[in-house]
This record gives structure tokens, C-alpha cells and sequence, in this order.
């Protein structure tokens, strides 16, 4: 949408494939990233990305092709940035991916052509994390080159509409809540990072206890809450308890999954959480297993969002 606006919004993102060669791209991007391999040598940074995504990629790819050939997030992102761009008169909504198109050159290019000074930079990460809002910030920093004024939005898992919106998504997943587990299962992390100072662990854990009092409030008691992690690769340790671990407390019961580090669904949750972890559950003897949706281009999100912009 080309309008005329005297700032703009500037939604932030990992970014997902919509292709076999855009995946080998967000692979290789991603572990070039000094935040996601820690390794201060950008030259052993590089072989070992390169060694990783050739051992990766194929295997990667029969994964995304079960999920129709490409990520859901850049559909999705693009109905969120039209309808956001509806909504705030004043700014331009754009999107910057970390790891695949649309990069933060192109933003910067059309900021430049629109004579924007103004930026509000949006990390779609509701939690704080050096691998995620910390890499994608830097990025468009970089390209910036203090050629704006910038602002960045702080984690914002503690707004209520916010908050509000999620536990209505889980409300309308299921109707007997009494029968269901809910697991708020979030994007797993290298305990050596969190170690290091990261602030996710603790602010994961701090909003699975702000929506679990939420959904007392409301009347909405489940069988039990719980928290994991998904997605751990590799021999190091990484945060638990493990989805895989997890899941196996409840045979012959029935799980609800909300993936609480997500706000734009992707291969991690079309895949990973609705596809891998379900055979999981099925092996298990889980007699129902469900995922929630993101909150994608939600309508509550959208005044989430509206809401956590004004409060900045």
C-alpha cells in the first residue's frame, strides 16, 4: 500500500522460505549470524555455517514439503502489514526479514524514497532474546547507518490486550478444558546462552504465569499448565524441560499446545509443532493433541499492537 505517511512502523522477523534456494539462503544467513553461532571468527563462523547447511538442507526441505513448499509466515505477515497499514493513518507499515526477503536494505530504500525520518522498529518476539530481537535489531541498525530516528518496541508479553488476545485464541481452540493439558511450548535456547545473561528463560516464565492467572480469571481451568521447549538440535544442553520429554506425562490423555514465543506461524509451528510433535503424540498414546494458531493478522492483535505502540 503506497501512502503518504511522516513515520513509519517497521515489523521485525526471522524470516521463512519460500523455496528450496530461499532456504538454503535463511541457513545460511542464520548461521552466519554472530548471535545465533558464537564463535568471534567470522571466517570459522562461515565454514562451519556452510559445513551445517549442506548436512541440513535437503532433510530441511522434505520437511517443508509437507507444509505445502514454503513457510506460512510471508502470507501471513503480509496480511498483517496490509491490515495495519488500514488502521494506522499516520504510519507506514513495512516488514524487514532476517534471514530471507524482504531484507532491511529494501525498507531502508523506501523509507529513503519517502523521505521518512521517523521509525518505530517492532520485533515480533514477545520475549527478549539475543538470538532473535537483539540479531534482527542490530541488522537493520546496520543498514541504517543513523540515518533515522529510531525506537525500538520493548519486549511487550506483559501487555493485557495482548495477552487478552492469546488467551481467546486458546478459549476457541478447544471446548472442555477441564480434559486438556495446555503446554505453552516456546522456541528452545542453548542453556550456555541463557547463561550468559539472555533474559528469555526468565521472561517465558513470566508470561506463562501472567496468561495461566488470565485464564483462572476467566474461568478457564485446565486439566494443568505447563511450560517446554521445542526444537533442540545438537549435543549441547539446551532449556528444559524438552517437548519430546514432556509429552510423554500424558498418555491417554488429551494436550493442547500454545506456542507462546510465536506470534506469526511458520515452519516451527505448521510443521515442527503440528506435524513432528504430533506423531510424537501418537506414538505416545496421547489420545488428542492440539495446536494453536498464532495470533497472525488476529483483529485483537491488531489492537494489541496498535496498544503497545501508543504505551512506547
Amino acid at each position: 500500500m503506497d501512502k503518504d505517511c511522516n513515520k513509519a512502523l517497521i515489523l521485525l522477523n526471522m524470516g521463512g522460505a519460500r523455496n528450496k534456494d530461499e532456504l538454503k539462503m535463511f541457513l545460511t544467513n542464520m548461521f552466519n549470524d554472530k548471535n545465533i553461532l558464537t564463535i568471534k571468527s567470522d571466517f570459522f563462523r562461515s565454514l562451519l555455517a556452510s559445513f551445517i547447511v549442506k548436512m541440513r538442507v535437503d532433510k530441511a526441505w522434505e520437511n517443508y514439503k509437507l507444509i505445502g513448499n514454503r513457510s506460512p509466515i510471508n502470507p501471513l505477515t503480509e496480511k498483517l502489514v496490509s491490515k495495519l497499514n488500514d488502521e494506522l493513518q499516520d504510519s507506514c507499515v513495512m516488514q524487514v526479514m532476517r534471514y530471507t526477503p524482504p531484507f532491511a536494505n529494501t525498507a531502508i530504500k523506501e523509507l529513503k524514497r519517502k523521505k521518512i525520518k521517523d521509525v518505530v522498529l517492532l520485533p515480533l518476539y514477545p520475549q527478549y532474546s539475543t538470538t532473535t530481537t537483539k540479531s534482527s535489531v542490530e541488522d537493520f541498525m546496520e543498514f541504517a547507518k543513523d540515518e533515522f530516528n529510531v525506537k525500538v518496541i520493548e519486549p511487550f508479553y506483559t501487555n493485557d490486550k495482548f495477552n487478552d488476545a492469546i488467551v481467546n485464541t486458546i478459549k476457541s481452540t478447544v471446548e472442555n478444558y477441564a480434559e486438556f493439558n495446555l503446554i505453552f511450548s516456546a522456541h528452545g535456547l542453548p542453556q550456555k546462552v541463557v547463561d550468559k545473561g539472555d533474559p528469555y528463560e526468565k521472561q517465558i516464565n513470566d508470561h506463562v504465569k501472567i496468561l495461566s492467572e488470565k485464564l483462572s480469571k476467566k474461568g478457564i481451568n485446565f486439566k494443568s499448565i505447563s511450560l517446554a521447549y521445542q526444537s533442540k538440535v545438537g549435543p549441547m544442553k539446551w532449556l528444559e524441560p524438552s517437548l519430546d520429554d514432556a509429552l510423554t506425562k500424558y498418555r491417554n490423555q488429551k494436550v493442547l499446545i500454545y506456542p507462546i514465543a510465536f506470534i506469526v506461524d511458520n515452519s516451527e509451528t505448521d510443521f515442527e509443532l503440528s506435524i513432528e510433535y504430533k506423531e510424537l503424540a501418537d506414538e505416545i498414546g496421547i489420545l488428542d493433541y492440539k495446536v494453536c494458531k498464532c495470533l497472525n493478522d488476529n483483529e485483537e492483535f491488531i489492537e494489541a499492537i496498535k496498544d503497545i505502540i501508543k504505551e512506547s
